[in-house]
């Protein structure tokens, strides 16, 4: 059992390490020391990731790894794969009858470390898809959010999280992307409230763009001082929650520390409170907005493993819908140009935000 160096709210959040019977890797985390028996495992051969291979005309790197097309897909409730595992009932993935939030290894991994040699094409560059992929399982309960899981649970969330990002940045992976999908419109297959994190040896390309801006000289911080109040949702604890000026999603919202912070590790406790509130914050201005569970797509963006220069930290929330019912597809200008046809106003989408 281990005590978390970053506990945020402050009392202690404990981590209990399980290698499961196929070999993979379980961290429970929570307030409370877990000692529960582990329930019978199975121990079936795991699929060890994919190939990537360059794109050159694009110049990105792309993943391919076909075993996912077998992935668990809307299973019904009674073969939740993310629920705990009953003494009566089918083995899951969390091998106790009970958890507070539970980490680990995706059977169905697009990135792992002892990945395959990858494919030998010719005039086609390829490589092993190294790296890592986790599942976040917020708790047993099947349904729920980043809002109605409670405050305490974010706070045992980002903290699990700091513990993740070490633990992947000592393990090699030079960029760690924690990150959820929430909603059919965004093609979630598990309902089970959940989200993942990737650890990439390669930087994606998204990433190093956003990395060479900062060191270029963009100032987030100044740029949020311009945004607030006009574009800002509110702030607390030294974190803004803002619509960006050149917001490419209708109702997108960043959240992000006024000072400076090269990730979550780098903030302060008060600034981590204040990151965990806003996370379940705009999660339920969404859901109250669209008049329905909102289908998002929210990840954390932070420099790389051993920082880079002026490298500001944000949660940034992309949402799927453009009004109740209706949803925002990316179609092709979207994805042929990378060019955003942008339905709402950032002036209007704060508007609204604010007034939930």
């Amino acid at each position: 059992m281990t005590v978390l160096d970053r506990c945020i709210g402050g009392a202690s959040v404990y981590r209990r390490d399980h290698r499961k019977a196929d070999g993979r890797m379980l961290h429970l985390y929570g307030r409370e020391l877990h000692d529960l028996p582990p329930q019978a495992e199975s121990s079936n051969e795991i699929a060890q990731g994919g190939e990537i291979r360059f794109h050159p005309l694009r110049g990105e790197w792309n993943v391919y790894a076909a075993h996912r097309q077998n992935r668990t897909f809307k299973p019904s409730s009674a073969d939740d794969p993310l629920a705990p595992t009953r003494p009566d009932g089918p083995e899951t993935e969390i091998p106790f009858t009970d958890f507070e939030l539970a980490i680990f290894e995706n059977k169905f991994a697009a990135f792992h470390p002892s990945a395959a040699d990858a494919s030998a094409l010719p005039g086609i560059l390829s490589e092993p898809a190294k790296g890592a992929c986790d599942v976040v399982v917020y708790g047993p309960q099947a349904s729920g959010s980043l809002h109605t899981i409670g405050a305490d649970r974010r706070q045992v969330l980002v903290s699990a999280l700091i513990d993740r990002y070490k633990t992947l940045f000592d393990a090699g992976c030079n960029y760690v992307l924690p990150f959820e999908n929430r909603g059919d419109e965004v093609g979630v297959t598990l309902h089970h409230p959940h989200g993942q994190i990737y650890g990439f040896e390669r930087v994606p390309e998204i990433q190093q763009r956003a990395i060479d801006a900062f060191a270029g000289g963009f100032n987030l911080a100044a740029e949020i001082d311009a945004a607030m109040p006009d574009y800002g949702i509110g702030e607390d604890g030294g974190i803004a929650a803002f619509v960006p000026r050149f917001a490419r999603f209708p109702y997108e919202v960043w959240l992000a520390p006024r000072i400076r912070r090269d990730g979550p590790w780098d903030c302060t406790d008060e600034e981590l409170e204040a990151l965990s509130h806003w996370l379940g914050e705009i999660t339920r201005r969404y859901d109250v907005l669209f008049q329905q569970p909102s289908a998002t797509m929210m990840a954390f963006h932070a420099a790389p493993r051993g920082g880079s220069e002026g490298y500001h930290f944000t949660v940034q929330f992309y949402p799927l819908l453009r009004a109740p019912g209706r949803q925002k597809y990316l179609a092709s200008v979207e994805q042929h140009t990378g060019t955003f046809t942008v339905d709402v106003m950032p002036e209007s989408a704060v508007t609204a935000l604010k007034g939930v």
